[in-house]
């Protein structure tokens, strides 16, 4: 009989292992660009750390999926099943918007990324399979936190490219060594960053505001009320609140450049905070779950 469970986390760890040789592969790629390379000439290094990152991908899905079939259900209902569900999406977006725009030159910061959350959760918040508690048997569970894993992804790629954009920015300006710094001639203008940023952001809030919305709607079917100053439920707000603001400074108030950029890293920021710092040292409804 297969035992889904220890083969969902050997295909996890075999999927780090790989991500690994990726994003040694971006870096080196970044790392042999010259200033008259720029980013149209992509380079061996980086067409086979795209090739390697999917087939981490792939892995990573595996992974997922065997999970989810130990457990006879959505393999979101702890932090170790959403930290892996979350980086796969992670990954995932950054390859789906690989298809249509050029974003490769952001593939070791995903790729880094996905390695360093699946560190912590395979190391730290490993769980065996058990059954779910009664408010969580709801099929808003997959609702919810699948918008909340899309909405994560979304968000972490246009950090990605919000950093991308305050490096390159501060080339530009001529505030970082042209020979130091060399890398980042394989990088759009930072405008063109900016505006990139921008759209995956205002995607990923869309995904933020159903999850809020669904998890309101959850809250009234689990506990019998939509809203209880949990601490999740307030840091998922507070979430919420950060990118409106970095929507509307934008949009309406000429926000661009820089203050943009630190804005959407702010926001970001208040993610991970949220599932890092919350759900393991604030106590509230949402600690039985691990979420």
């Amino acid at each position: 009989m297969i035992d889904f469970e220890a083969n969902a986390l050997i295909a996890t760890y075999s999927a780090m292992a790989v991500y690994t040789f990726a994003f040694i592969l971006f870096t080196v790629d970044l790392a042999g660009r010259s200033a008259s390379d720029g980013q149209s000439a992509p380079t061996r290094w980086l067409r086979s750390a795209m090739a390697v990152t999917w087939l981490g991908w792939a892995l990573h899905l595996s992974a997922t999926v065997m999970r989810g079939i130990a457990a006879h259900r959505v393999p979101w209902a702890n932090m170790f099943e959403f930290g892996l569900t979350a980086t796969l999406a992670l990954v995932g977006v950054f390859l789906g918007i690989s298809l249509f725009r050029d974003v490769r030159f952001v593939g070791s910061f995903i790729t880094g990324f996905a390695i360093l959350a699946l560190g912590i959760v395979a190391t730290n918040f490993y769980v065996a399979v058990t059954p779910l508690p009664p408010a969580l048997q709801d099929y808003w569970l997959v609702i919810h936190v699948f918008v909340a894993v899309l909405g994560t992804g979304f968000f972490a790629t246009g950090a990605a490219l919000s950093a991308a954009q305050l490096f390159q920015s501060s080339r530009e300006a001529g505030k970082l060594s042209t020979r130091n710094w060399r890398f980042l001639s394989a990088f759009p203008h930072s405008d063109v960053l900016e505006a990139l940023a921008y759209r995956l952001t205002v995607i990923g809030f869309v995904f933020w505001t159903f999850t809020v919305i669904a998890g309101a709607i959850w809250a009234e079917h689990a506990w019998g009320r939509y809203w209880g100053w949990d601490t999740k439920e307030v840091w998922s707000f507070i979430i919420w609140v950060l990118f409106a603001g970095y929507i509307h400074a934008r949009a309406t108030r000429g926000w661009r450049g820089n203050p943009a950029a630190v804005l959407s890293l702010i926001g970001f920021s208040a993610v991970i905070f949220n599932f890092t710092i919350v759900n393991v040292f604030f106590k509230g409804l949402h600690v039985y779950s691990g979420l």
